[in-house]
């Protein structure tokens, strides 16, 4: 994992940012200029390059994002790359696609920000043509034993969340493919965090899909996450917390 060097003295100097927002990427050289320059004052972007070929990494730089490179592909490992890149007290994670708003990030991060959650879902509210039938069904059944299993009111365990760094790393999080966010959310709730859920518009995405889109990208991220689910039941059990979570509708 290779940190880029300190931005250039033209540039001037760089607030402390309150939030990190991780962004894994492979090859979204056409997304990143857009989503970059709605990136929200107080949050600074950081661009895990996961073996991009078409230059996502000098766009990213260009547009002011602090960029990682993380060789071992898999949207774990370009998650976690970015975690143990980050340096301010919350990181939030959004999808370098295009298909959120990052001008809607205060939403997830002021709750983490505030004291009034540990950990807050961006729950996903999709446009037309933005989410494939079968990558919602997928969400929707793995959402709904999930609420069998923790006893937690989670509809959708999507791409944008926040959390604080410290908090994350101590999760000891071990998966580095599509399982995730789903360990994320595990062993959060095994840990009787405060887990919130807030609307978040869901935009079709620029350019080609490469899990959510494809038959074959949601069966592989169903797979990764039944394994966890198998071998992660310690995890699973309902916390013996007071119920806190504070649920959109």
């Amino acid at each position: 994992m290779n940190l880029p060097a300190s931005p250039s003295p033209d540039r001037g100097p760089v607030p402390p940012a309150l939030v990190d927002v991780v962004l894994p990427c492979l090859d979204e050289a056409a997304a990143l200029p857009g989503l970059l320059a709605r990136m929200p004052s107080g949050h600074r972007a950081i661009v895990v390059d996961n073996g991009s070929t078409d230059g996502s990494a000098d766009v990213a730089r260009a547009h002011g994002a602090v960029v990682v490179h993380e060789d071992r592909r898999g949207y774990g490992a370009a998650a976690h790359a970015g975690l143990l890149a980050a340096t301010a007290d919350v990181v939030a994670f959004c999808d370098a696609d295009g298909s959120f708003d990052p001008a809607e990030l205060p939403r997830v991060t002021a709750p983490v920000l505030g004291g009034e959650a540990d950990l807050v879902l961006g729950r996903r509210r999709p446009a037309r043509g933005s989410w494939p039938a079968h990558a919602r069904l997928a969400n929707a059944v793995l959402a709904a034993e999930l609420r069998r299993r923790t006893g937690r009111q989670v509809h959708d365990l999507g791409p944008m969340r926040a959390a604080r760094r410290d908090a994350l790393l101590g999760l000891a999080l071990a998966d580095r493919r599509s399982g995730y966010p789903l360990e994320v959310f595990l062993r959060a709730a095994a840990a009787g965090w405060r887990i919130d859920e807030v609307d978040v518009a869901y935009r079709p995405r620029v350019g080609r899909s490469k899990v959510t889109g494809t038959v074959r990208g949601t069966i592989t991220a169903v797979r990764d996450m039944s394994r966890l689910l198998a071998t992660q039941a310690s995890y699973v059990q309902p916390s013996t917390a007071p119920a806190t979570d504070g649920v959109a509708a």
